[in-house]
């Protein structure tokens, strides 16, 4: 788990992209399963620890980029130029803006935190880039924390962490004790 954590906010702090894209936490998850299956844990078990670790080496990317922008992101004005309607079959639409920053440059992704059913062109976002250029800006939201970006992924964390303590105990099997060789009675 904190191999994957870890790694994923480690990449997006230094800019190495095979960290913090998620594919060095699924080596670590590939790695952890590899194990457990070695412990003899139990397929179920280890099936069970395996999904949730996929699971987390796919979510890290996206709270490790919140957690760098919680701390050295800088928050900058940006003018919504479009709007589109991202998920029309979906029963809440997300809807994303493109924007454009103070120099006049359109930002490279479209921003979805922030653009509401109120937001129109011409109307001002605020936007949290990273000054460095490692990270792809993002609407700023409401209160950019450490804890927050890391929150969604505690069950997930406290599942996999309970899934692999069940899976260790359980591939120590209790062997009986063999009596000791008696010379047989004559």
């Amino acid at each position: 788990m904190t191999a994957i954590l870890g790694g994923a906010v480690l990449g997006a702090w230094r800019g190495f992209p095979a960290l913090a894209d998620g594919a060095f936490g699924l080596v670590c998850a590939a790695v952890l399963t590899a194990y457990l299956l070695f412990l003899r844990a139990g397929r179920a078990l280890v099936g069970v620890v395996a999904v949730l670790a996929v699971f987390l080496a796919l979510r890290s990317p996206q709270a490790a980029a919140g957690v760098v922008l919680a701390e050295r992101g800088k928050v900058e004005s940006a003018v919504v130029t479009s709007i589109e309607d991202g998920r029309p079959d979906a029963s809440r639409p997300r809807r994303l803006c493109t924007v454009q920053d103070s120099d006049g440059a359109v930002l490279p992704v479209r921003i979805w935190r922030g653009c509401e059913g109120r937001t129109r062109p011409g109307d001002v976002l605020a936007v949290l880039y990273d000054p460095e250029g490692r990270l792809p800006p993002r609407g700023a939201g409401s209160g950019v924390s450490v804890s927050g970006s890391l929150a969604g992924l505690a069950g997930c964390v406290a599942a996999l962490v309970l899934g692999c303590l069940v899976a260790v105990v359980r591939s120590h099997r209790l062997v009986h004790a063999v009596p000791a060789f008696r010379e047989p009675a004559r």
